[in-house]
């Protein structure tokens, strides 16, 4: 299960995510520093137990099972706090409204890989490249989110809102192209 670097990445992703939560509600000046931090490393760690399975070719379905769900986890969770540090209606609503577009099409897109490959039918759903392009700038814009303070005069926040809005976009436009892909094995039922 935990035989390879790749597995003990993903499986130290999911370790990071308490450590995550209690910095960042930590009522000390560095909490948003420290983690902003550790979401950076839990999103080193997807790229690389990522690269390392390929490169060393020690893929393995307990890494294919995990890895997603670590990921989701960690974003998801990232979401909710920023939701509940921002609870003014206006603020709050800013990120709940991408916030519910991308937690709905991680589950959407979830079930639809479990149903594919139920039918033996996985690879329809495989990982697309605008995929990757939505969990980059997913990353960057909670990043820039928990970071939360300007930084070097830039405006942090509102660069990490227009990226959080242009990974809804890419998360919409994503979940259309999983679907696409599916779409003959969806209608043969």
């Amino acid at each position: 299960m935990y035989k390879n670097l790749p597995n003990l990445l993903t499986v130290l992703r999911i370790f990071l995510i308490p450590i995550f939560v209690v910095f960042f509600y930590l009522p000390v000046e560095w909490s948003h520093i420290a983690a902003t931090t550790i979401f950076g490393i839990a999103g080193f760690t997807d790229w690389l137990d990522g690269y390392l399975a390929r490169k060393w070719e020690q893929t393995s379905s307990f890494g294919a099972f995990l890895d997603p769900v670590a990921d989701k986890l960690m974003v998801v969770i990232a979401l909710i706090m920023l939701i509940d540090v921002n609870p003014t209606p206006y603020a709050g609503m800013y990120i709940a409204i991408p916030a519910a577009i991308i937690i709905g099409r991680e589950i959407t897109i979830s079930a639809l890989r479990e149903w594919m490959a139920g039918n033996g039918e996985r690879s329809e759903v495989a990982v697309a490249f605008i995929g990757k392009i939505k969990t980059a700038a997913q990353m960057l814009a909670l990043g820039f989110l928990l970071y939360h303070k300007p930084l070097l005069g830039l405006p942090i926040v509102e660069i990490g809102m227009t990226l959080l809005y242009i990974a809804a976009v890419l998360t919409l436009w994503s979940m259309v192209v999983y679907l696409h892909s599916a779409w003959s094995t969806l209608i043969k039922d």
